[in-house]
């Protein structure tokens, strides 16, 4: 399609809505006869008359209708994109509300959003905390934050963090005086650190991997607890083995606090990405955040 044609369908566009050539010149800043040899030009384009002329009205011919239908959706997405352009010159301002668990909270988005918030004063930045699964649209946020494999496949995502790893840990301690495990099989026979999961309430079943072969496995101990940092405190008390992500216990292992077990068993996984409903066009401060969150991975 040339400039010229879209130039005379929206010229047929107007003329069909206006019901008049006289309105709709005016409305395109055209002559009447100007506008009259457009409408002739892509009907002898197209080879269907597309409008019916008598001297009182104007009215679209079944053709014309077909057409209509066809071209107003996009020329009213092309309106919607051309404003939205429009709104870009001014400053982003308005609130953005996510859903995301504690996590990704502490490592990714607060310290984005302590980037954001001075620069841009008229932004209102809301996080709500919540490791259950949570229906963005019916509880009118704009975007929620879950692992890459958790992500509806009619979601549109965005990936903001790295790939993740587990960790098994426990204390020189708790080591010294039981048996290392050598495969997860093992940790039946161990004091096991529950995590119970806020989404359904169970306990979080272990998730291991070897040679592309997943294996979870229902451990079990003296303590459960719903809170990482507590979990954490619990396997530096020598009170048995904890399963975490690996960047709540990395400095602890480093300082040989905890101690790292069935290594071999835990590979990366997909890390957290932002996720929400449709591609329709964003405001420009939740497409700041998009941006700004973006995981670009370092070369």
């Amino acid at each position: 399609m040339d400039r010229n044609q879209l130039g005379d369908l929206m010229a047929f566009l107007t003329v069909a809505e206006e019901r008049s050539f006289t309105r709709a010149a005016a409305k395109l800043a055209t002559s009447q006869s100007a506008l009259s040899h457009t409408i002739k030009r892509l009907e002898s384009k197209l080879g269907v008359r597309l409008l019916t002329r008598t001297t009182r009205s104007v009215a679209p011919t079944d053709a014309g209708d077909r057409l209509i239908e066809t071209l107003r959706p996009s020329f009213t997405d092309i309106d919607a994109r051309l404003a939205a352009l429009t709104d870009l010159r001014d400053k982003p301002a308005g609130s953005v509300r996510i859903t995301t668990p504690q996590h990704a909270a502490d490592t990714i988005l607060w310290p984005a959003i302590e980037r954001l918030a001075p620069a841009y004063q008229d932004i209102k930045f809301e996080l709500s905390i919540n490791s259950a699964f949570v229906d963005i649209v019916a509880e009118r946020f704009d975007a929620g934050v879950r692992l890459g494999e958790q992500v509806a496949k009619d979601m549109i995502a965005v990936r903001i963090g790295p790939d993740l790893r587990m960790a098994a840990v426990a204390s020189p301690a708790y080591l010294a005086a039981n048996s290392r495990p050598k495969t997860p099989h093992d940790l039946t026979h161990h004091n096991c650190i529950n995590l119970r999961l806020p989404t359904l309430g169970g306990l979080y079943a272990w998730e291991f991997e070897k040679s592309a072969r997943p294996l979870n496995v229902r451990v079990d101990g003296q303590i459960v607890l719903n809170e990482v940092r507590l979990v954490v405190r619990a396997a530096m008390s020598g009170l048995g083995i904890a399963f975490l992500p690996d960047d709540h216990v990395k400095p602890l292992i480093r300082e040989g606090k905890l101690v790292r077990v069935l290594a071999d068993w835990t590979p990366p996984f997909p890390g957290y990405h932002l996720y929400y409903p449709s591609r329709r066009q964003l405001s420009p401060a939740f497409a700041l955040l998009v941006e700004a969150l973006r995981y670009r991975r370092r070369k």
